[in-house]
Parts: C-alpha cells; structure tokens; sequence
C-alpha cells in the first residue's frame, strides 16, 4: 500500500561537515548488520492457479538448531467431516500456528511495527516514587536471586512502573526510562490464532487474524474460492499524540490508551492485479503507516524480489513457488560490483598484482549468493567495509560529544543515504584523511584484501561464499560434548543465500519452514522442514526431510501412510 519514498538529499557543507574530522573505522571483517528477525510470506489468487484456489506461500526466518522449533502437524477429528488441518505448530502449544484448514491458508512475517515505547520517567515528590496523569506511584520493586557458580549469589532489582519495567542499565541524560510493550500486557495474549482451524474463507480469516492478541505480525491468507488478503494480526496500541521515535514524558498524558478496534485495522483483499507479498519491509503509508508505526522494518531489497518473482508468470501451482523461495540471485548487489570494478580501474590498479587479482575474481563473479562464488563474497565484504568506514565517519562528531562508547546503530534505511554518497561523493562528507572517494573505498579493497590474507590459508580464489555461508545447525548438548556433534548436528552444507534476497540464509539463521499450499489441494502442496520429526539421533526421522530443505527439492506438505502408530486412550475410573 503506497508510494516508494523519495531519497532525502544530502545536506549541503553548511548544514553538515566532516571534512576537518580525521576519521579511521575499525575493519568490518564481512560483518554488517544483525540478521533481520522476519519472514516472507505472500499469496496470490485463484485468477492466477489452474483450479482457481489460492496459494499461500510463508518461509519464516528464524535461529535454526536441531530438533527445530518448528513441528509439522496434521491434525484430523474422525467422523467430523471438515475438521481438518495442516502445516507447522510449536510443540506444546494448542495450535497449528501455520497453514491449512482444507479451505484457508495463511502464513505470518514480523511486521516490524512500532509496538513499543520508551517512557521517560519524571521523579515524584516522595523518594522511590514517579509522576503519572493520575499522581505519584511508588515504583513496585522485584528482587531476583541469581545463584552464581562457585561465587557468592547476586540479588538483581526490577523495578516496575504502570507502563512497564525501568531500564536501570540505561544512562539517558533527561531521566530513567520505562519499556511499554505490548507483551508486558495481560491482555496482549489470547488463543484466538486456534479459530482459524475452523474458518471457510478470507474475510473470516482476516475477522479473526484483528482480534488476535500476540505479537503483531502481517498476517497472508487465502481461501479455496480463490480470495487473498492481508492485515495485521495482533493487537495494536491505541496511541496518543507524541513523538513515538524517541522516550517521550507520560507524566501528564499516557501515551498509549487502550487497543485499536477491528474496523481500524488497514486491509487488504483481492487486490486487481491478484497478488499480495511481505517480507519485513514497509507494507503500507499515508494513514496505514500511522498506524502501524516503524519498528526498524528493512529497507526492501527481498520484498522487491519476491515481487518481482510474482509478476514474472501469470500463472501458478504449489510447487513453482520454490523458485522464488530459493532466489538467490544477487540483485542488491550488482551496482556494487559495478561501482567496485568501476574503482578498480587501470589507473588505480597501477600495475598491483594483488588488485589485478581481486578485479579479474569480482569480474568473473556468479551474480548469486552461491556456494561457489568468490565473486560474490569480495563484492559482499567490500560493501559492508565502505559502509562501516562511511557510516564510522558520518558519526564521528557524536563520539567526540559523547564519547567513543557510545553505543549507535545503522538504520535499516542507511542504504539509501550510503549509496546517494558513494555515487555522488559530495567532499565534505569525507574525512580529511581521505583525499578522495576513491581513495576511500581502495582503503576498504585493500583492508579485505589484508582480512582475507591473514584469516584464511590460501589464495584469495578460494574465498568462496560456501567457506562463509557453512551450515551450523547444531544440538545444544553438542557444544558442551563435541564427541556427539557427528551424532546431533545437521551436516556443515555450504549453504545459498544471504539476507537480502529471497532465499534469506546463513549458517544458524533461515527458513525455519517453507511451505506453499493451496486449500483444498494440500496433497500437491510443499513443506520444508531444516531438520527431521525426531528428537532422537538414531532414528531414521532425526534429518529425514533435511537434504530436501537444502537442495530447494519438493517436499510433500502432508504427511504420508502412517508408519507407526500411538494411541492415547483416558484411564478409566
């Protein structure tokens, strides 16, 4: 929903300057940003399928270990005709949490809304006590026993306020900071997620996804008569006017007050051109956004993939959808490769064997975050060393007001402004240590070049992308008893993929299920699981299912004939 945002300009030598700051980062060593916690999900509509269902597609990304957290369920009430579903639960909880009920499916990403707020704290006029619009409170205090280990036990105080604990860790200059988050609520949680089991089509589904209370999340759906759509499925704060992007005084006014009532929800169904796809990045503007807010969503290079994918065809079933699951193509970074061998030109090679070398491994790249691309891993490491230098100058003047501890983080959005400074290169966005640009970023090649040379054994041709992305899905006893590891872990593949493309992946981090399925077909439908159904190492189920989640191969969504059979029968009285 909405406009893509324009690029904000840079500011001109007499708004901002770092010309007269001498600036020298430390190396980023292939390290960028976190791993986005998120998902892909997207449908599209019966106009688009052979037999006029929907298909629901949803990979969520997630810390990977083995067994996973993730269990695919098929749940069947005999004699009850419709009482049927299908598609991943947690175990131990009373709901599948994702897929289908034979006539709807649907799938969840984290909608990355601003669905918490920093209070700042006025003190009262008593000691231990606090303003609030209806007087001074005492703060309610926990007191917490951590029993240490051959050491003398530590007690830890909480202290909590009516809208949510105090950040005593945090030394913010206008006072103490309270968290208000949705999950501090009560009546932030219900079980509501189980009503979809039984639902026979979108609108009901999405009915249902608004009265949800969890954490929000975009909520994907479609039905057997060929309906998507999409909403926010949780419960959102009803929030007052103040400025939600920093701590802000509650004192006088509580900032949040009470819940969004369904109507207010933005929506979205059947759209005309029949698709729909989220994948972390802002989903909505204009009004929608207001009300969702900005929780640090991603900067959309994998939504405008998988969307891309979606309008390539115009006609789908189950498992075609594997291959937008398994992009790897390196889209977001082709204008980096074009900008590094741009820089790597003759005259600022000048005959260097060693930047030959790295120009002839990034001209011969395989533009995927494949296995067997060193191209693809140089061109990877050089953008994260520039936008670390970039971004280590650009904020330069806080750590000398602050300090050089002081603790800043680049936005998921500083694509935008990284990339508009490289291709402009404006001077007085450059530390005075840099004469040029290109100077800049021949100081980031050389500084990978020197990481790569004292980290690894051998020739830089053998900096594959495989050596960095190798699967480290492991069982945590294997890490205290590294005998068993063969026995507990998942084999060291070298993985495809990376974070900004469909195929999101790195050694402990991915798709914790993929599945795509169509109500009513479920039997042609797909399911990928990154470990098997057993929790024991012996059993012939403990990876079965693994190789398929690995090599991107269809997997069956149901389960098929029963092998073994358990049957649970209530003790008589």
């Amino acid at each position: 929903m909405g406009e893509p945002r324009p690029l904000v300009a840079i500011p001109h030598a007499d708004v901002y300057s770092i010309r007269d700051v001498a600036d020298t980062a430390p190396p980023a060593n292939e390290r960028g940003r976190y791993p986005l916690r998120g998902s892909n999900n997207w449908a599209v509509s019966g106009a688009l399928t052979a037999d006029g269902r929907a298909i629901v597609s949803n990979d969520m990304h997630l810390g990977l270990t083995t067994p996973n957290i993730y269990y695919q369920a098929r749940l069947v009430v005999d004699g009850k005709e419709g009482s049927e579903v299908a598609g991943v639960t947690l175990p131990g909880a009373p709901f599948v949490v994702a897929g289908s009920n034979t006539r709807v499916a649907w799938g969840f990403t984290n909608s990355y809304g601003d669905w918490t707020d920093a209070v700042l704290l006025r003190p009262g006029t008593a000691d231990n006590t606090y303003s609030t619009p209806t007087g001074d409170r005492e703060f309610t205090e926990y007191r917490e026993t951590i029993n240490v280990k051959d050491g003398e036990p530590v007690e830890y105080v909480i202290r909590e306020t009516v809208w949510g604990p105090v950040l005593d860790d945090v030394d913010y200059p206008d006072g103490a900071i309270a968290v208000s988050w949705i999950a501090h609520k009560s009546e932030s949680v219900n079980l509501r997620l189980m009503d979809l089991e039984t639902v026979t089509s979108v609108k009901e589904a999405l009915d249902i996804a608004n009265t949800m209370a969890m954490p929000p999340q975009n909520f994907v759906t479609g039905d057997a008569d060929g309906n998507i759509g999409w909403t926010i499925a949780g419960r959102i704060p009803r929030k007052t006017d103040f400025n939600a992007m920093v701590p802000a005084d509650w004192s006088q006014e509580h900032g949040w007050r009470g819940w969004l009532d369904d109507a207010e929800y933005p929506r979205i169904v059947n759209p005309e051109d029949g698709r729909i796809w989220t994948a972390n990045a802002r989903v909505t503007d204009a009004d929608a956004l207001r009300v969702i807010g900005d929780g640090g969503y991603d900067f959309g290079a994998r939504a405008r993939q998988i969307r891309d994918g979606l309008f390539a065809v115009d006609s789908f079933e189950p498992k075609d959808m594997l291959e937008i699951q398994f992009d790897d193509r390196a889209l977001f970074l082709s204008r980096w490769r074009d900008l590094l061998l741009e820089v790597l030109d003759d005259s600022n090679i000048d005959g260097d064997i060693v930047l030959a070398d790295y120009r002839r491994l990034v001209e011969d790249w395989t533009p995927r975050a494949a296995p067997e691309s060193v191209g693809y891993r140089l061109v990877r490491a050089f953008r994260l060393e520039v936008e670390k230098r970039v971004f280590h100058a650009l904020t330069a003047p806080l750590r000398s007001a602050y300090g050089d501890d002081v603790k800043l983080r680049r936005s998921n959005q500083f694509e935008g402004a990284l990339w508009a400074l490289v291709t402009k290169r404006p001077l007085h966005m450059l530390p005075r240590n840099y004469a040029s640009w290109d100077e800049l970023m021949l100081a980031a090649i050389r500084q990978n070049i020197e990481y790569f040379d004292q980290k690894f054994d051998g020739p830089l041709s053998r900096r594959t992308w495989g050596e960095k992305n190798t699967a480290a899905i492991r069982h945590p006893l294997s890490r205290s008893i590294p005998l068993l590891a063969d026995f507990l872990d998942m084999p060291a593949d070298a993985l495809n993929g990376d974070l900004d493309m469909p195929k999101a992946q790195g050694p402990a981090f991915g798709a914790s299920e993929r599945f795509s399925v169509s109500p009513g077909n479920e039997e042609n439908s797909i399911l990928h699981m990154p470990t098997g159904q057993s929790g024991h190492p012996l059993s012939t189920f403990y990876s079965k299912g693994h190789n398929e989640w690995v090599q991107g191969l269809p997997s069956a969504f149901l389960p098929g004939p029963a092998e073994h059979r358990l049957t649970l029968t209530p003790a008589r009285r």
